[in-house]
């Protein structure tokens, strides 16, 4: 499974861990995904996700349908 939320496209990050004496070493930010099942009324089915809380959170207020339009204009779902 890959670390892209299919709503948001938030990917996973790098950036560094700091020590005390400020060594660095890299390390990485995963985003918050979750694999979701979604029923979509007009087209009668139940649809597989990948997406993060704020992605759970932008389908709560929008709605399946209208998120699912704008992601596949956005080209983050097939």
């Amino acid at each position: 499974m890959s670390k892209v939320c299919e709503v948001t496209g938030k990917k996973v990050m790098f950036g560094n861990n700091v020590s005390f004496s400020i060594n660095k070493t890299k390390r990485r930010f995963d985003v918050n995904i979750f694999k979701k099942k979604f029923y979509i009324p007009e087209e009668d089915k139940w649809v597989t996700m990948n997406v993060s809380s704020k992605g759970i959170k932008i389908i709560n207020k929008k709605g399946i349908s209208a998120v699912l339009k704008e992601s596949r204009a956005k080209g983050y779902v097939k």
